[in-house]
């Protein structure tokens, strides 16, 4: 059984599973994922709590099994949690996650946290053997254009809210570019707000003076951006990776291989492929998928091959080589080769850039 984030209070409050299973990349909302379900636990009479953190291959599986069989001793009912921080149990490790699930107690809870998954792990038979047993959450990354509403949600959790109509969204953007990729940080300054000003309404003054820019971009929101033709946020991210000392040449790797991919999947479109079928040819899956359904079938061969030639120019640029038609400096050369990339999917992406620039 599988569950989103949002479905989770709304679970528990049916009652517990004996099994959990949660996996993903965001800090913050596994830790509430976690915490929810630990305290229904402890609601349910689930008295004593023992965890198991698995690091490298000799780790001792016996000692799980035996605790999830082994009578407690100071409660009727125990709860039991596997850490496993590289999301890779091993050999060993993945036969004994199958039979734990084939003998799981009726007064044990178990609560296994792994990291984000990529799709052979979930297809690995000690995943699918998880899943089978009890429920799965997938801890999702709010995505740029959700992390608004997600902020003005958190707000009114604690009795606060912004302005009513475009002046408040104004302010959850201004907020949203301050903690965009840090939720951690993003919940810290909600809580901080939480303490500096009474329930009700927010001014734009009273966020700004109070929220800090903590910010975090990497390299996946620089491709968002782009191919959401986003200008401001796709340059604005560019300078932070400049700023944090991120290599110039990982940098353009990532457009690169984006329009190496955009090629593949052109040619495939060009052949007779369905969409779905063409992007599954060009390697590309999850966020990049959505946004390149949309991209994909505006950008002709031509345009393609217009921007791999700049992108062979730039690669020379980043890597020390000199072009008369080109800015000498590699992070200048990366900005126009973003801002072609960007203008070449114009036509589709002038109805939501403004909406998604800021």
């Amino acid at each position: 059984m599988q569950l989103k984030s949002d479905q989770l209070a709304a679970h528990l409050e049916r009652g517990l599973r004996p099994l959990y299973t949660i996996h993903g990349d965001e800090p913050l909302l596994a830790q509430e994922a976690g915490d929810a379900i630990r305290a229904a636990a402890r609601a349910a009479g689930y008295g004593e709590r023992k965890v198991y953190s698995v690091s490298g291959a000799h780790f001792d599986w016996s000692a799980v099994l035996g605790a999830a069989r082994a009578m407690s001793l100071f409660a009727e009912r125990q709860l039991i949690e596997i850490r496993i921080p590289s999301g890779k149990p091993g050999k060993d490790g993945s036969e004994a996650l199958q039979r734990y699930c084939e003998r799981l107690a009726d007064d044990v809870l178990t609560l296994v946290q792994l990291p984000r998954l990529d799709f052979q792990q979930q297809k690995a038979a000690w995943f699918t053997a998880l899943d089978a047993a009890g429920v799965t959450l997938r801890v999702e990354t709010i995505e740029r254009r959700a992390l608004p509403l997600w902020l003005g949600q958190r707000l009114a959790r604690q009795g606060q809210r912004v302005a009513a109509g475009e002046a408040g969204q104004r302010t959850l953007a201004f907020f949203a570019d301050r903690v965009e990729g840090n939720l951690l940080a993003a919940h810290q300054e909600l809580q901080k707000l939480a303490l500096l000003h009474p329930p009700g309404e927010l001014s734009f003054e009273q966020i700004e003076d109070a929220v800090l820019d903590v910010a975090r971009y990497d390299l996946p929101k620089l491709a968002e951006a782009v191919w959401s033709g986003a200008v401001a946020r796709a340059l604005r991210v560019l300078d932070a990776l400049e700023g944090e000392g991120e290599a110039a040449v990982l940098v353009h790797w990532t457009l690169a291989e984006d329009l190496r991919a955009l090629a593949r999947g052109r040619a495939a479109l060009d052949a007779g492929r369905p969409l779905p079928l063409a992007l599954k040819d060009a390697r590309v899956w999850g966020l990049k998928e959505k946004l390149f359904e949309r991209v994909l079938p505006a950008l002709a061969a031509h345009q393609l091959a217009h921007l791999l030639d700049a992108a062979s120019i730039c690669d020379g640029i980043v890597k020390g080589l000199r072009h008369p038609d080109w800015p000498q400096d590699a992070w200048a050369a990366l900005r126009r080769l973003l801002l072609m990339a960007i203008d070449a999917q114009a036509p589709v992406a002038a109805p939501r850039r403004l909406a998604l620039q800021a």
